[in-house]
């Protein structure tokens, strides 16, 4: 064994290799944990405490397999390379791809991409599926950021959009152009909670594609019905190309990891979106599809949990004087009943609906009344472990002119975002502020929020201050 300094001079080094045990102890120390860790785990990582970005390949003959691996499903189109070996985080990771494999079983997908978040996957699509000049189809009841980015991208490219109400068969074949490259719906709605005809708009796409838009792809958001809440996968029906997701929501269910994802079975497609993702970023880290491996197994028992909590829930408000309309799939007023109980199995954990004789401000005050019982929390988003309620203008339509929030019909909404606690519990507190919201004001609802605030030791907002 030569010492160290003999590979230091100008001049030729020994013939055999300098060794780990004549180098520096911050060295020493270094590569053997890490390989301590690769013995342990399994996976080359290159950190002593295990996962990471990039991983070591040992020489080229990985990285040339992995680049023919690549070209050929690309070349070929037959599988998507997002679920290659992990060689870079932005192409992708361990956990990631067990992740994937996970929800191309659950979509019945050829290829899964994961993204950072919900919004990742959905531009995705749009990056990929609208051309220059081409021309896009949306329902308005979409996520208001998917419309938004939508509209940005159609001026950006010269793009006709069209907005309609609700995407039914009908809308679809009276809207449909020659030039159509995009459809994009969403099911169910939030917050009026509308179902698609996922039947009829699968025949309807194959139709139109073989008499006026042979480039016509339908993308579904399927966020709130989930996998689970549909009698069969979405890709099940030829005519949907593309399901698009936040799993933020009900497939982690837990309020801790954000994260989205796109599947299909259109390899090219599926390729192209992997293609981009790998230039620009956004996918999923492995931190994070680790944690998502963890809770997964859970996240479907959580949501069927709150999806039958918010059947009870509808009962119940239904049934009270002090309620006026209820919007859900087990409502008896649901105007898509038929398409529930032919294409469904799950009405979802998210609800809204109108307090008898409220204006809007009422309607906000009466959110915040609910939220002084410390079990329902005033909250953004849904499918957590708790439940939150928020008043349906302040967070989405803040900026929306009343006379069109009320042609929309999504004036003086409660929305109300079902979580795992005990049904009873809810409704106990649900019925209170129905029966006494009008006999607090809106300074007592305040001194409610300071008190609270200061009981849990946080600092004060200056809204509140």
């Amino acid at each position: 064994m030569a010492p160290l300094h003999s590979y230091l001079a100008s001049t030729p080094t020994p013939a055999e290799r300098p060794t780990l045990s004549e180098m520096a102890e911050t060295t020493r120390t270094l590569h053997n944990a890490i390989d301590e860790t690769i013995r342990q785990s399994g996976r080359a990582s290159l950190h002593p405490e295990g996962d990471t970005v990039q991983t070591d390949l040992f020489g080229s003959p990985q990285m040339i397999a992995w680049q023919e691996q690549k070209g050929a499903r690309t070349m070929l189109g037959e599988a998507c390379w997002s679920n290659l070996p992990p060689i870079y985080g932005r192409y992708g990771t361990e956990p990631g791809n067990r992740l994937i494999q996970a929800l191309q079983a659950l979509e019945n997908a050829r290829g899964v991409l994961l993204t950072d978040c919900g919004m990742q996957a959905s531009v995705l699509a749009l990056d990929v599926l609208l051309e220059p000049g081409c021309h896009a189809l949306i329902s308005r009841q979409v996520y208001n950021k998917s419309k938004a980015c939508l509209d940005w991208m159609a001026q950006r490219m010269g793009v006709e959009t069209t907005v309609v109400d609700h995407l039914n068969p009908e809308e679809l074949e009276a809207r449909v152009q020659p030039d159509t490259t995009l459809v994009f719906a969403e099911t169910y709605t939030n917050p009026l909670m509308r179902a698609l005809d996922l039947e009829g708009l699968s025949a309807g796409v194959l139709k139109l594609r073989q008499e006026r838009a042979t480039g016509l792809r339908l993308v579904i958001d399927n966020t709130i019905v989930t996998p689970w809440g549909v009698k069969k996968p979405l890709l099940d029906y030829e005519g949907i190309d593309v399901v698009v997701a936040a799993g933020t929501k009900a497939m982690s269910g837990e309020d801790r990891d954000m994260w989205g994802y796109l599947a299909s079975r259109r390899v090219d497609l599926l390729n192209r979106a992997m293609d981009l993702q790998a230039m620009r970023g956004g996918v999923l880290s492995w931190r994070a599809a680790r944690a998502l491996l963890e809770t997964l197994p859970r996240a479907e028992a959580h949501f069927r949990k709150r999806c039958e909590s918010a059947a009870a829930i509808v009962r119940f408000l239904e049934a009270h004087p002090n309620v006026s309309e209820v919007f859900h799939p087990h409502a008896s007023t649901y105007g898509d009943r038929a398409l529930f109980e032919s294409q469904y199995q799950l009405g979802g954990s998210l609800l809204s609906f109108r307090v008898n004789g409220l204006s809007e401000d009422q309607t906000r005050h009466f959110c915040d009344v609910v939220a002084t019982t410390g079990l329902i929390r005033y909250s953004l988003s849904f499918d957590g472990l708790v439940t939150k309620i928020n008043h349906h203008q302040t967070v989405s339509e803040y900026y929306c002119p009343p006379p069109l929030l009320k042609k929309q019909g999504i004036d003086r909404l409660v929305r109300l975002a079902v979580g795992v606690e005990d049904t009873d519990d809810l409704i106990a507190c649900l019925n209170w502020a129905l029966w006494h919201h009008g006999s607090l004001s809106n300074s007592d609802v305040r001194q409610h929020q300071v008190a609270r605030i200061n009981d849990l030791g946080l600092p004060m907002p200056e809204s509140l201050a």
